[in-house]
């Protein structure tokens, strides 16, 4: 598929969220109470364009710099403006004229609602495989996060490559996407009505993981998963029995090694991270208890110390003893089946 198809599609083809013929780019419930009260904040018009397929908002973000990697209206970016207060900024980067248009006129709006003295928000256009023509520094941001859009371009590995350019020493690429169980067949990738879905765009999830540790993200670590259901009987009869879910991956900017070790580390959450009450998700097999000393990896405990979430933890133990394999790290299909998750459906999409 070219850019242009994908402009038409969300410049002129969807006019809302409700002209979406799939579940594929929406977002289920499950919204944490701080990040609703920020979302309230958001315009309607912002808020009516939005076509996301999960939430962008990773915790410790005061004072962070973020780019957005397909922004599209801006719901992401003025909720994330919202959580990094006045000290941090956003910025979204986009392709599509119709979408940045809404974002652009509703600047002020948000540093009003937010409270603050002038925007901390910038939008540019452009293309996230191209990041280089956009004039960002190398090692400018804290965080890039992108939401149900590195599915539809062209050039996937370019995107990683730059996120990982563009990212400080410890700094993630924290993204929500569509993957596919197998590869997409190419009459599938030629569909613009499946590929403006974010379906026959979506990666086989074992591609991902090769593509983003070419690109530098050794230890890729899945968030949180869920099964998608399409609940459009004709796509699913083109889609010939294919399997997508839509995860929340980070990839941290780090030296890692390729497998999980063991040397003897462990760590302990202070249970002090803004809005993260007595526990902190780091991904979706490490669940940090306030309290609890836990062993782990070499990969895991450097993604705690050598980043923002340092000051949350305490540290015990070296790299000087190698132990082996850590216990515990497996292989196999990521994601959850579909009993295990609830589709997104229905009115909670919108």
């Amino acid at each position: 598929m070219k850019h242009d198809d994908v402009k038409d599609y969300y410049g002129k083809v969807l006019q809302g969220s409700d002209d979406l013929q799939t579940n594929a780019c929406c977002t289920p419930d499950g919204v944490p109470d701080y990040l609703k009260a920020v979302l309230a904040k958001i315009h309607p018009e912002v808020t009516e364009k939005y076509y996301g397929c999960g939430l962008v908002a990773p915790m410790a973000l005061e004072g962070a710099a973020i780019l957005d990697l397909g922004s599209g209206s801006g719901r992401d970016v003025y909720a994330l403006a919202g959580l990094v207060g006045e000290s941090g900024s956003v910025v979204g980067v986009d392709m599509t004229d119709a979408q940045l248009d809404v974002a652009w006129r509703h600047e002020d709006f948000h540093a009003d609602a937010f409270g603050y003295a002038k925007p901390n928000t910038s939008f540019k256009k452009g293309y996230i495989e191209r990041l280089g023509e956009l004039g960002l520094a190398d090692g400018r941001f804290d965080i890039i996060v992108s939401n149900c859009v590195i599915n539809l371009s062209p050039d996937k590995p370019a995107v990683l490559r730059e996120a990982f350019r563009l990212l400080k020493p410890g700094g993630e690429l924290y993204f929500s996407d569509v993957y596919a169980d197998r590869r997409v067949p190419q009459e599938l990738l030629d569909d613009p009505v499946l590929y403006g879905e974010c379906l026959s765009g979506a990666l086989y999830w074992n591609d991902f993981l090769t593509l983003a540790k070419e690109a530098g993200f050794a230890d890729p670590r899945l968030v949180e998963d869920r099964v998608l259901t399409i609940e459009n009987p004709e796509i699913e009869a083109k889609l010939g029995g294919i399997g997508f879910y839509s995860a929340t991956y980070r990839l941290f900017k780090l030296d890692l090694e390729p497998t999980c070790e063991d040397y003897g580390l462990s760590v302990t959450y202070r249970g002090t991270m803004p809005s993260g009450g007595a526990e902190f998700v780091l991904d979706k097999d490490h669940v940090f208890a306030a309290g609890d000393e836990v062993p782990v990896c070499g990969n895991t405990y450097l993604m705690l110390k050598d980043s923002r979430f340092a000051p949350y933890f305490e540290f015990s133990g070296s790299f000087a003893e190698h132990r082996g394999v850590f216990a515990g790290c497996g292989g196999g299909m990521p994601f959850a089946q579909a009993e295990s998750y609830a589709a997104c459906a229905g009115a909670s999409c919108k």
